[in-house]
């Protein structure tokens, strides 16, 4: 019998403090124009003083246990992507454990940047098809803001912080079809925070060095190439025509992106669930917090095909294909 993760449930949290292109007018030169006309962006949430990834991670998790009808003693398996964990170790996951009282399972962190939620739900995915665990937990959480440099206008107007969770149980019928992963470090130095425990931090300084430089023309180039090549892929691998596609769940990172993305399927934008206007991108946090707010709106509904994409830092992209 062939076992599929299907989704259970879906959950997300954005912190209270929002931060307007508005606001940013008076942090950097640049406009609300400016903004939106290059990214679609129009607000994004900020962590609150003291608060962390863990916390955020959590309240997302609760909302997606709490849909799914599942308590902390059934979770096999908690897996966060993220690249701003609360410590260096233990892991964030294991914080989010803690928290919730599922103490026993395993619990551990993915960094992939963007695309840190679909390589965590590959991971869940694989665990779950091999019948190892029955009920898993996948987050993509981020608290990007605090490692950016508010006088880059091409950076610190792009992030916000978030959280997205899903919860995954073993199921007969459907599912995960398919999950399709990629890496390509040679262009790391495109998109990138400079600093960490081995290369070293500038000394003298708090948080020295612990920002993200990004080169934004060859990252779009790049990102629009890679998302198109996985789209393909992930359709042929199921034998799919693009227009079999329901619902486009992409990484909430550009909307230009996003836009050449669904023409690239031949798919109007009214099937494309688009929310990086309202938080920004971000990051590891972005699909399933679109994933969470197509849900809960009704318009994502069950038996429906759904496919989700990322790209990241490193780079990293990744595509997943699901029958919700």
């Amino acid at each position: 019998m062939t076992i599929f993760a299907r989704i259970a449930g879906t959950g997300s949290y954005l912190p209270e403090k929002v931060l307007t292109n508005a606001d940013l007018e008076k942090l950097v030169d640049t406009s609300d124009e400016w903004i939106v006309s290059r990214s679609g962006i129009r607000e994004r949430h900020l962590v609150g003083d003291g608060q962390t990834t863990s916390d955020m991670a959590v309240e997302a998790a609760k909302k997606a246990m709490e849909a799914a009808g599942v308590d902390a003693s059934e979770l096999e398996l908690i897996i966060v992507g993220t690249t701003t964990p609360d410590f260096i170790f233990p892991s964030t996951a294991c914080l989010v454990q803690n928290r919730l009282g599922a103490l026993g399972c395993a619990a551990f962190d993915v960094n992939a940047a963007c695309s840190g939620f679909l390589f965590g739900l590959t991971v869940a995915d694989k665990f779950i098809r091999s019948g190892s665990v029955k009920t898993a937990l996948v987050i993509g959480a981020e608290s990007l803001t605090r490692m950016l440099d508010w006088s880059d206008r091409n950076t610190c107007v792009l992030f916000g912080d978030g959280a997205g969770a899903v919860v995954l149980k073993a199921d007969s019928e459907t599912g995960i079809l398919s999950t399709h992963l990629h890496a390509d470090g040679s262009k790391k130095d495109l998109l990138h925070c400079p600093v960490g425990v081995s290369a070293g931090f500038n000394e003298g300084e708090k948080n020295a060095g612990v920002r993200v430089l990004m080169t934004g023309s060859d990252v779009f180039k790049y990102a629009v190439k890679a998302l198109d090549s996985v789209v393909e892929e992930t359709l042929a691998a199921n034998g799919l025509d693009r227009h079999a596609i329901d619902w486009l769940i992409p990484h909430q990172a550009n909307l230009r992106i996003i836009e050449a993305t669904a023409k690239r399927l031949d798919m109007p934008m009214e099937r494309v669930i688009v929310t990086v206007h309202k938080h920004g991108n971000t990051s590891s946090g972005s699909v399933p917090l679109a994933l969470d707010e197509a849900v809960r709106s009704g318009k994502v509904q069950r038996g429906q095909l759904l496919l989700l994409e990322a790209f990241g830092g490193g780079f990293t992209w990744g595509a997943a294909l699901l029958r919700y």
